[in-house]
């Protein structure tokens, strides 16, 4: 092949991969890897952080709606609570925002997210940063729900999820203790 020949392929080569990758690159959904989930129980998955091009993708998978546990500004980089709340109504989901900071989970987060929870179309996809907090108060939540699982349940669904609740267990046994209790 004469040596015009091959810088001719060279250019059309590269002119078709460009083009390629332009395309490709132009759904941003397509270059973000498909959030890995976890099953807490039927209708309730939990995701570590996922960025506004996954909420397309998490519609494909039948998820109705998506809740943000993770507090604004938390890390540079990371998407507020408005721009997933943007991401999500384009896609046609429901997002609601529940913050828990690190540490304890705020009793306030706890019932928050049982609102959200007991009027949420389901399936239902809860993340954070790295999906612990989101965990955590999902089991407080649930240890407090009347009919909620028992605590060897909860526990289970949170190691099943990767991110074992066992320090929680009082908490979750007090919750689970009160559920018959009257208000006062």
């Amino acid at each position: 092949m004469s040596k015009l020949k091959k810088i001719a392929l060279a250019v059309l080569t590269g002119v078709l991969l460009v083009w390629a990758l332009s395309g490709y690159a132009g759904n941003s959904a397509a270059l973000q890897p498909r959030p890995s989930t976890h099953r807490l129980t039927d209708g309730i998955e939990v995701s570590p952080q996922i960025a506004p091009e996954h909420m397309a993708a998490l519609k494909n998978q039948g998820i109705r709606t998506v809740i943000d546990l993770r507090p604004d500004g938390e890390a540079l980089g990371q998407p507020s609570s408005r721009t997933m709340a943007q991401a999500a109504k384009q896609a046609g989901l429901e997002f609601g925002y529940v913050p828990v900071p690190h540490g304890d989970v705020p009793l306030s987060a706890v019932d928050a997210l049982g609102k959200w929870l007991a009027h949420a179309p389901r399936p239902v996809l809860l993340y954070c940063r790295s999906g612990s907090r989101a965990v955590r108060a999902w089991a407080l939540m649930e240890a407090s729900r009347p009919g909620g699982l028992d605590a060897a349940g909860i526990a289970q669904r949170a190691r099943d999820a990767g991110r074992p609740v066992d320090d929680l267990r009082d908490q979750i046994a007090q919750r689970i203790a009160a559920r018959g209790a009257p208000s006062s």
